[in-house]
């Protein structure tokens, strides 16, 4: 009985303890990972707010999780005032190159009127569209396109 007691505690230890690889794309931080990168910094955006967000197929709406990473990124933006980004708009393989490259601006363009909605002087704000160029991920299948679909934010 003691044994699976002490299992049982060691199992909830361990998932407490637990993290995930996109917690420092989505703006989850550490007391260890803060302490460590210097605030202002394009390291910091990346760490402690999370550059990027994801879209659905063929889409460039904003889903809720999209827009409280970018609530965080405005708060940055507003804190470091001299600061400038470029967005980044990305789409999966599938389309042709001149669609994934419309649709990627379109996706870029809307993380940009976000930011500017939320009192980010657009001039400070560039876009881009990179299309199915710049894949975060390699691979045919849902796994690899919903991390390809995505706006990234890059601090100049």
């Amino acid at each position: 009985m003691r044994m699976k007691f002490l299992a049982i505690a060691a199992v909830a230890l361990l998932a407490a303890c637990e993290s995930t690889p996109n917690d420092a794309a989505n703006g989850a931080n550490t007391g260890a990972q803060q302490s460590s990168v210097r605030p202002g910094s394009a390291e910091d955006f990346v760490v402690n707010v999370g550059d990027r967000v994801f879209f659905g197929l063929d889409r460039f709406d904003l889903s809720p999780e999209a827009r409280a990473t970018l609530d965080r990124q405005a708060k940055w933006l507003e804190t470091y005032g001299s600061v400038t980004v470029t967005i980044e708009g990305h789409a999966d393989e599938r389309g042709t190159r001149e669609y994934n490259l419309a649709l990627g601006e379109r996706r870029a363009n809307s993380v940009k009127n976000y930011l500017a909605a939320k009192g980010i002087t657009p001039n400070r704000v560039n876009v881009v569209s990179y299309g199915k160029e710049r894949p975060a991920v390699v691979g045919s299948g849902e796994a690899a396109w919903s991390q390809n679909r995505r706006g990234v934010t890059v601090v100049n």
